[in-house]
């Protein structure tokens, strides 16, 4: 097992400063490997040191430009900030050099729901779930957008298959209970009201459309 294999592991284990010797030390032993600096700038992110880890990414990018985790990585530190631009631009690159990942994917669609362009988060929500379909977050926020651009009998397909992996995910139950209301189909939309409040008794949104069903 090699030095970045070894770190990965011990990145794993939550044993950072373990990891961050490794790393360095690949780097100093390969200045020209764009892994370590990747990896290295993945502890410093994991631990709270944003601005040192962006410079370690960049170093990898500086490297090899078409080193795809070096951008995915700096998208995701730029989401964390909100600089949400920055992160698209990143998440971008990430693709364009080759990363077909459903979190790539996933992330830029969240970019575009941050920034309130919904259309332009569907079909990156789409991909992301197409290619992981048992991610339950991809599916619950696929369906949310759904429901935003009113494609309310779509929503609940995606919604359902959330709660289908995730039977205790309160805010898709809450969003079904929504959709089925749109629909007019009170006695379904109350049953998930209701489900949503069972797993989340202080659910405000759900105890407020279960009132406004039986008022």
């Amino acid at each position: 097992m090699d030095k970045n294999q070894q770190g990965i592991q011990y990145m794993q284990e939550g044993n950072w400063e373990e990891a961050a010797k490794l790393f360095m030390e690949a780097i100093d032993e390969n200045p020209t490997d764009p892994v370590a600096y990747i990896n290295f700038g993945n502890v410093l992110a994991a631990v709270g040191d944003t601005d040192r880890a962006l410079k370690f990414y960049e170093k990898a990018i500086e490297i090899d430009g078409s080193a795809a985790a070096a951008y995915y990585s700096a998208g995701n530190l730029y989401f964390e900030q909100e600089q949400f631009e920055e992160a698209i631009k990143m998440f971008d690159k990430a693709m364009n050099h080759g990363l077909d990942s459903s979190d790539n994917y996933f992330m830029l669609g969240m970019c575009y729901i941050q920034l309130e362009q919904t259309k332009y988060a569907l079909p990156y929500l789409q991909r992301s779930v197409e290619l992981n379909k048992e991610d339950a977050e991809a599916l619950f926020q696929y369906g949310l957008c759904l429901a935003k651009l009113e494609l309310i009998d779509e929503a609940i397909t995606q919604l359902e298959k959330c709660i289908n992996i995730d039977e205790n995910h309160a805010d898709a139950y809450y969003n079904l209970g929504v959709a089925y209301g749109f629909k007019e189909d009170e006695t379904k939309a109350l049953k998930m009201f209701d489900k949503a409040l069972t797993i989340q008794p202080d659910h405000l949104l759900a105890g407020y459309g279960k009132k406004l069903l039986k008022a």
